[in-house]
């Protein structure tokens, strides 16, 4: 079977959580559970990079507005872990080019990359932080299920990662107005602040 279905479940959940990826699949490859998880992923040191740096996203993506600078970072790091990924899986199994799967992984990590940071500006949108928390255990579950399934069922976990995606998409673009008005505020709180900071300006109420 082609090694397509598991690069584009691995590009979408690494949109989300490019460590959690890693570590997972690599965990999977040392441990014996999958023998279609490359040697790349399952080297000591790859673990234990990508375990740390999970536990830095799992601290980070829970803090509000502490989310959206880690994901602004992110949006590099996550399509490329996304390439990365799905050209060592393609090169592994040989039934994929490696450049289309990485092509395959960037995009499709850019894409629910995208998804979670626009729906994370929304929700910071919110006073209170249970949300943040919430949404971010809640990803990090769906991204272990979802990777966890797809070492046995890749085309059905590619599926539902492709549902998934689309419904994220189309939740974005009903949330936009909110994310715009939310920048509006802030940049006149903003202006407001440095008014009010110049010599002579009067209180602002």
């Amino acid at each position: 079977m082609s090694v397509l279905p598991l690069v584009f479940t691995s590009g979408w959940a690494s949109g989300i959580n490019a460590y959690a990826v890693v570590l997972l699949l690599g965990v999977f490859g040392a441990t014996g559970v999958s023998d279609d998880v490359p040697s790349a992923l399952q080297r000591p040191e790859v673990l234990v990079a990508a375990g740390l740096l999970f536990l830095c996203e799992a601290v980070a993506d829970k803090i509000p507005y502490v989310d959206s600078v880690w994901d602004s970072v992110h949006t590099v790091v996550r399509p490329v872990a996304g390439a990365w990924v799905g050209a060592l899986l393609a090169g592994h199994s040989g039934s994929l080019n490696d450049v289309v799967a990485g092509l395959i992984g960037g995009s499709t990590a850019l894409a629910s990359h995208t998804v979670k940071a626009g729906t994370r500006m929304a929700v910071n949108t919110s006073p209170e932080p249970f949300s943040n928390i919430v949404l971010s255990l809640a990803e990090d579950l769906g991204v272990g299920g979802i990777v966890s399934f797809a070492m046995f069922h890749p085309v059905a976990a590619a599926v539902i990662a492709g549902l998934l995606l689309l419904t994220g998409l189309v939740v974005l673009v009903f949330l936009v107005s909110r994310i715009r008005r939310f920048l509006r505020r802030r940049a006149e709180r903003r202006a407001e602040r440095r008014l009010a900071a110049q010599p002579g300006a009067p209180p602002v109420r």
